[in-house]
Order: structure tokens, then C-alpha cells, then sequence
């Protein structure tokens, strides 16, 4: 049996994560049906140590839950609210992060952590149909807004954080439309 105690958890890449994170230097491109919309957002990530699992008594995981809100900076109104995990497998030093918008749209990406130099970068993707890394979405969002793929860049050095995502979308008879999304944070406890 293991350690399930969170203060006994070696979270590996994911422990620089750990805190309240602030940012107010985001820029949203979204698509429009006529045009690119640019929105500056500022946002609050919280990323909280959860536990370690256990999967069929062999794969061990060890995981941080976050919630990330962000507002666009002209009316101060939430216009993506965001929950999920990043997960860590130890053995294999595979990096997942589950994340869930309340849009009807699942998307499981998974990649690598890297640590070098004091400066921790995290690259994960998924794609729709991919059966390892998928995306999932309810029939309307695949028929109207179908996310193809996502990657998330994200580097953390110290108290700062940045990160850049790419969503590609069938949306407003865009094919292949990147929506993207990226900002600057900074560690606030």
C-alpha cells in the first residue's frame, strides 16, 4: 500500500504548480462568424495537491486539481470558467491534464514535463480520435464549433508562469480556425 497523505506525495514536475496564480496580461483570438474577435483577459488559476491513485494496482498516479476563471478585461464578466486535473505518472514520466469547460467539451491531452535550469515546461496535446489523448463534446459543439485538436504549452520558472494553448475548431464555416489563447501569471502564496 502506499502514501496516500498529500504531505508525503512526491508531486515531481507538477509541485511547482502549486498555488493562486494572478495574470492580467492574456490575449484571447477567438473566431467570429465575420471576423477574429481579440479580447485582453486578465485570469486566476488555482492549482490545490489532491492525492495519489492507484489503477488496476499497478499504474500510480499522482494528480493537483485547479480551477481557472478568466475575464475579459472591457466588461470584467467570466467568459471561460475551466476545471481539471494535471496528473503525473511517475514510472513513465507522463504528464496528463484533464480539463472540462461548461460548453459540453471534455478534452483529455497528455505529453512530457521537462526540468532544466530552475525552469519546469509542461507540452501536452490531444486530438479528436485519438484513442490515448482525446477530445470529447456533446452533438451540438460537434456539429457547430467541433474542436480538432489542442496543445498546451506551459513554463513555470519561480513565481511566474506562462503559457500558450491552441485550439483548432470547425466553427462558422472556418475549417481549421486557431483559437488561441496565452498570458502571463505570477505565483500569489
Amino acid at each position: 500500500m502506499h502514501d496516500t497523505s498529500k504531505e508525503n506525495i512526491d508531486y515531481g514536475p507538477l509541485a511547482v504548480l502549486i498555488g493562486t496564480w494572478k495574470g492580467d496580461e492574456g490575449m484571447d483570438v477567438a473566431p467570429e462568424p465575420d471576423y477574429d474577435e481579440r479580447n485582453p483577459y486578465y485570469e486566476t488559476i488555482v492549482f490545490e495537491a489532491a492525492e495519489d491513485t492507484t489503477n488496476a494496482e499497478e499504474e500510480v498516479l499522482v494528480q493537483l486539481r485547479y480551477h481557472q476563471q478568466v475575464r475579459r478585461k472591457s466588461t470584467e464578466l467570466v467568459f471561460h470558467d475551466q476545471v481539471g486535473y494535471w496528473i503525473w505518472n511517475r514510472e513513465t514520466g507522463q504528464v496528463i491534464q484533464t480539463l472540462t469547460i461548461p460548453r459540453g467539451v471534455t478534452l483529455l491531452p497528455g505529453g512530457t514535463a521537462t526540468v532544466e535550469n530552475g525552469k519546469t515546461v509542461f507540452e501536452v496535446s490531444s486530438k479528436a480520435g485519438n484513442p490515448d489523448f482525446n477530445i470529447i463534446e456533446t452533438n451540438f459543439m460537434h456539429m457547430k464549433a467541433r474542436t480538432l485538436a489542442f496543445t498546451h504549452h506551459l513554463a513555470v520558472e519561480g513565481d511566474r508562469m506562462s503559457y500558450s494553448e491552441t485550439t483548432l475548431l470547425d466553427i462558422y464555416g472556418k475549417q481549421n480556425y486557431e483559437h488561441t489563447d496565452d498570458n502571463v501569471l505570477f505565483r500569489q502564496d
